[in-house]
């Protein structure tokens, strides 16, 4: 037994000398982006709460503030996201990130590609602790659905500091075209918690299960709400009102609901649906030109929808950069292409 195993140790030796690629992974090298200023009027950011040892942009009611999650297998795309939010931004000195990664991650390298390819960014790196969620979650029908840092974006309100009463979420799969001050700036009038783009033509009843609608104290959940399907890759968030409302305890009952029943089939998004939905701010679709990723099983290209266009979002299985580096891109990928700030082999050889 011992001279076999002693072989398979050499044989698996052998292996990882001859294929070094498998044995670590590939480090990815972003470009500096360049500093924009895009407006002589900028406002002054210099309120800040007392108590908060920070710089004051950090919790200014002024800036823009922006949360992101940030892991390994998508900072591409979430680079690309911050230069498309700072090239187009009014004011891209009065932004500040807020970027929440997993606490199994190289945090320090993340924090280092930021800084590196952004190295005038205000922006700041929470870990998250996805213990908290995982035992909430239920298997759905896309593996990556399943990742517990999907699920932050109901944690935000815990994780951010209580000096920051409004952010806008946005997913690591999308560029923005236009000034999200704008969209920071949207009207959550006297009681809404957040604010996303409707779509109240989708076949709402398909994002749970026939368990679901066929009891009775269940589907009453949406009886006196108009609920209408939204994308969470895209919301303006009321933290304060968030904070108040304790909303991620709500939408962690629905979480613990399902591990007991299965009323839904879709990860992170029926939680956020089943509490919100009807209950929202309704923002213009042209911020959320979601779906160009394709379905979730064979990822087939689409087109946009009709109308102006903000945001383009890939939610979906495919993955701009994935298809680009594939030979295979779907024709608006080529949207996506100018914000990619990866370096290629070229570059880093020379």
């Amino acid at each position: 037994m011992s001279q076999h195993l002693l072989l398979l140790l050499i044989l698996l030796s052998l292996l990882l000398l001859h294929n070094p690629i498998s044995a670590s992974p590939i480090i990815q090298k972003f470009k500096e982006a360049p500093q924009f200023y895009n407006s002589a009027d900028c406002p002054s950011i210099d309120d800040s709460d007392d108590d908060v040892a920070a710089k004051p942009i950090f919790c200014s009611r002024r800036a823009v503030h922006v949360a992101m999650t940030l892991d390994a297998a998508y900072i591409r795309g979430s680079v690309a996201a911050v230069l498309s939010v700072l090239q187009h931004s009014s004011c891209p000195e009065n932004i500040v990130f807020h970027f929440v990664a997993s606490a199994s991650a190289d945090a320090s390298s993340l924090r280092a590609t930021i800084s590196s390819s952004f190295p005038y960014l205000d922006f700041t790196v929470y870990v998250f602790n996805v213990s908290s969620v995982s035992r909430l979650i239920s298997s759905s029908i896309r593996s990556a659905l399943d990742c517990p840092l999907n699920y932050a974006r109901s944690y935000l309100a815990d994780l951010l500091p209580p000096c920051v009463r409004r952010v806008v979420y946005l997913d690591s799969d999308l560029i923005l075209v236009d000034d999200i001050a704008k969209l920071a700036a949207t009207d959550l009038g006297r009681d809404s918690v957040l604010a996303a783009p409707e779509y109240c033509n989708a076949n709402f009843t398909s994002y749970f299960t026939s368990t679901f609608w066929s009891n009775p104290t269940l589907s009453l959940t949406f009886a006196d709400r108009k609920a209408c399907y939204f994308n969470t890759g895209v919301m303006v968030i009321d933290l304060s009102r968030w904070r108040e409302g304790a909303y991620t305890s709500r939408i962690e009952e629905w979480m613990a609901m399902q591990k007991r029943m299965r009323i839904y089939e879709l990860g992170s998004l029926p939680p956020f649906l089943l509490v919100f939905a009807g209950l929202i701010k309704p923002v213009n679709h042209r911020w959320n030109q979601h779906g160009l990723g394709g379905d979730n099983f064979r990822g087939l290209c689409r087109d946009l929808h009709p109308g102006p266009v903000s945001l383009l979002h890939w939610s979906g299985k495919g993955k701009p950069w994935a298809r680009l580096d594939a030979g295979r891109p779907c024709p608006l990928d080529a949207l996506w292409a100018p914000y990619d700030l990866l370096q290629t082999p070229f570059a880093l050889d020379s």
